[in-house]
């Protein structure tokens, strides 16, 4: 969440820096994870000026671009090329001069002295949109007439440097989801130091009055178990319109685009009081009557960015006599905001059961600042002040009259909690006794009310925004982090102790193999289990077999991971585009899949390489990875873990381009290959990714098997004989590998491919592979006779099962 410090001293008078006042909200409780400065527009709008356009001309080389004259201030005027349709002469606009910085949502570039289409231009009119000002981008922008020529556009647009906390709110935390609530904290941790005259205040709506009742709307609540409090007031004579600057300003410096004063100011106050409420076009509410009801089943609804819904009968809608219009506490309905049109409103601040408004958030995958405060619960004591709050400030910005009294329903409201704080207890669970009048002092700045005190057991009275707090433990915990975790005192050397690992844990293989990985250079990785529904609709994969979340955080972990590739893949493109293409990842992870009616969970290891294995240097160039590479890690962990007795076999399809298994029998141990480049192409990865899947779970039954035999060093020489065997183009090394192994026997030690040749002088489907045999005995010297006979036994084997032949 983004708290901006010049908002937030709105509430609070401080002095503090933004770093001290970041290291006091990380000690409460609301960790600070990143500090920036900012502009409130990117940039600043340096080199950026107003200026006047005194002579505008049709472009002699084209017809789209006009050549105009601007008087920025400087001793001489500018010649710039517009393209803009609406640029005329006598116009007040903004000019990026030489040399300015303009930023976009793709990067910035830099504005240059040019010539377009033969004629020179020497700047930029701007539009809103490339100013960072708006979204418009139909024309140039044309100021006020009354707008100083020369004047820095900063100054004129009231853009303002500031301070933006990004705040990383747990949950629990519903009480700091605004800016005043933020204060408040902040408050109590200052007031716990010794600072003093730190008066919290929300500002006055004083001036809220009824100015006529000539336009009332009724509400009426059907749902009471949804909706335990409605209000809402209309307005007349509104013009909606643009924003005030500094109103604009507040809403970019935590990273709201400013839409229209009404939209803005709702914006604006759902920050300020954590309570999110809805704007009407009040002469499109039919029958002059809102009611809070349940959708009805398989409904159509558009929302406002266009987004279409089918409801489902659970739904909690905000309905006129007609139609629905707001998917409550969610997203407002196409015909429900306002627009420039717009000239009468009707303002709603509701409380809405959590429960119900989470489930339709997460039912349809939306998620926005309302549902985010609304499924945590709003302060229920808020919701009066915030509509008078929105209706003085629309007022002030937009005119309008008040047209009717506050229709105000309310059904069921939300009971205080009351907790007996034993002061005892509480020193205990800190490890400090911590002073009576000190408790009571943190205590009223949490605005927790001491109703009565008995011996050591204050009763407590929780504040209703507090929906964290609903035990005594909590309590402490309140106490605690304003006292300060870090005031309790350390007394010396903590002792544990270690229990003794387990020799068959698997955490002792699981970090061996890291060890052995990262020695040769790979990078360990660690992904979310969650991802993507729409990872497994194809590649080999069976999205029936993906196992949904009833309550995704949004669509994009909306499923358990089938497999780890993906999100090795998401890492790849993540490095890559920053570049950073040469990678070798390892992952160890479980993955999960609905099997029927049950569910299985394995334990995978996962490898990636890409880019360069090794990069250009005195001794050589660069050499790209390739498929071996990874086979070569593949057979140092399988080798590592005692395992030798494989058999290789081609993979292809799903997600492979092309690739190996290796395996016993049936039981997959290993799969390795290219990934396939259409999967490639939708991760924008243009380079070749290999990729290895252990089926890490059946590689450590295969090895608790092992036996660990212990032997003498050799002491008798060992014998090479080489065969250069002409075979099918289609015949694997390691068919032949395992063929050989077993016609050799206990006296063949090793088999190695050393050479592979395709091409000319050989017989058509057919290649040569140049094998090393390595042959000893653990007793004697083996002879040449004894040896041709082993050779001949290969031979013949491999001449029997695969039609080789000698070169």
């Amino acid at each position: 969440m983004k708290i901006s410090y010049n908002w937030l001293k709105e509430y609070l008078n401080l002095d503090l820096s933004p770093e001290k006042a970041s290291e006091y909200l990380t000690d409460t409780g609301l960790e600070v994870e990143g500090l920036e400065q900012i502009d409130t527009v990117k940039g600043g709008l340096r080199g950026v000026v107003i200026g006047e356009v005194i002579s505008c001309k049709q472009h002699p080389n084209a017809d789209r671009l006009k050549v105009t004259e601007v008087n920025i201030g400087t001793e001489n005027p500018v010649q710039i090329v517009c393209g803009a349709p609406n640029v005329a002469v006598n116009q007040k606009v903004p000019v990026a001069t030489v040399g300015t910085e303009i930023y976009t949502e793709e990067g910035s570039f830099t504005i240059k002295k040019s010539k377009l289409r033969g004629e020179v231009s020497e700047g930029m009119i701007c539009a809103q949109d490339e100013l960072g000002l708006g979204e418009d981008h139909d024309g140039i922008m044309v100021l006020d007439p009354k707008a100083e020529v020369g004047t820095p556009a900063a100054e004129y647009f009231q853009i303002e440097s500031d301070y933006v906390i990004e705040i990383g709110l747990t949950p629990n935390r519903t009480d700091a989801m605004s800016h005043y609530g933020v204060a408040r904290d902040l408050r109590a941790a200052l007031l716990r130091f010794g600072h003093e005259n730190l008066d919290l205040q929300l500002p006055s709506v004083s001036a809220f009055k009824i100015d006529r009742t000539d336009f009332p709307i009724a509400v009426k609540i059907e749902n009471t178990e949804a909706c335990y409090r409605y209000l809402g007031i209309s307005l007349q004579g509104v013009k909606v319109e643009d924003s005030p600057a500094w109103l604009q300003n507040r809403l970019r410096a935590i990273g709201l685009n400013p839409v229209n004063n009404i939209v803005d100011i709702g914006n604006y106050v759902l920050h300020e009081t954590g309570h999110p409420m809805h704007a009407f076009d009040a002469d499109k509410i039919a029958g002059k009557e809102i009611i809070i009801k349940n959708a009805e089943q398989g409904q159509s609804f558009e929302t406002l960015d266009g987004t279409k819904l089918e409801l489902d009968a659970r739904d909690l809608m905000i309905w006129d006599t007609e139609r629905p219009l707001v998917l409550a506490g969610v997203y407002g309905g196409k015909d429900s905001g306002v627009s420039t049109e717009t000239h009468n409103v009707f303002l709603e601040v509701a409380y809405f059961d959590p429960v119900h408004i989470r489930k339709s958030a997460k039912r349809h995958g939306l998620n926005t600042d309302s549902s985010f405060r609304y499924e945590r619960g709003v302060d229920p004591e808020m919701s009066e002040y915030a509509l008078k709050r929105a209706v003085t400030l629309i007022q002030e910005i937009a005119g309008g009259e008040v047209s009717m009294a506050i229709a105000d329903e309310h059904p069921k409201r939300i009971e205080k909690v009351e907790i007996t704080l034993n002061l005892v207890r509480m020193n205990e669970l800190i490890g400090q006794e911590i002073p009576l009048e000190q408790v009571r002092s943190i205590l009223s700045s949490l605005d927790i009310r001491i109703k009565a005190e008995s011996g050591q057991n204050l009763h407590l009275e929780i504040p209703a925004y507090r929906r964290d707090v609903e035990r005594e433990a909590d309590v402490v915990e309140e106490v605690l982090r304003i006292y300060g975790f870090n005031a309790v005192p350390y007394d010396g050397p903590m002792h544990i102790a270690v229990a003794p690992k387990d020799p068959t844990d698997d955490a002792l293989e699981q970090e061996m193999i890291s060890a052995l990985l990262s020695g040769n250079g790979f990078n360990e990785i660690m992904s979310n289990s969650l991802t993507k529904a729409s990872y497994y609709d194809k590649f080999g994969f069976d999205s029936a077999q993906s196992i949904a979340m009833l309550n995704p955080l949004s669509q994009d972990l909306g499923v358990m991971r089938q497999s780890l590739l993906f999100g090795g893949l998401e890492a790849i493109e993540y490095n890559s585009k920053r570049q950073r293409p040469n990678l070798k990842f390892f992952e160890f992870g479980r993955c999960y899949q609905k099997q029927g009616e049950s569910f299985a969970e394995e334990e995978y290891l996962a490898l990636w390489q890409t880019g360069l294995a090794a990069e250009e240097n005195w001794q050589g160039g660069a050499e790209e990875s390739s498929f071996y590479h990874l086979k070569n890690a593949v057979q140092l962990v399988l080798e590592r873990m005692g395992l030798k007795d494989w058999q290789e076999s081609a993979l292809s399809g799903g997600f492979w381009q092309e690739g190996l298994r290796w395996h016993r029998g049936k039981k997959d141990l290993v799969r390795m290959g290219m990934v396939h480049p259409n999967l490639l192409k939708s991760f924008d990865l243009k380079q070749a990714v290999y990729y290895a899947e252990f089926e890490w779970t059946a590689i450590l039954k295969a090895c608790r098997k092992n036996e660990i035999i212990m032997q003498d060093l050799p002491k008798f020489p060992e014998v090479r004989r080489d065969l250069a065997l002409l075979v099918d183009q289609d015949t694997s090394y390691g068919d032949l590998a395992l063929t050989a192994a077993k016609a050799g026997g206990k006296l063949l030690k090793h088999i190695n491919l050393f050479d592979v040749y395709e091409g000319k002088n050989l017989p058509e489907g057919k290649k040569s592979y140049a094998l090393s045999f390595t042959l000893a005995h653990e007793e004697k010297t083996l002879n040449d006779k004894a040896v041709e006979q082993i050779m001949d036994k290969i031979l013949s084997s491999l001449k029997k099962q695969y039609g080789a032949s000698l070169r």
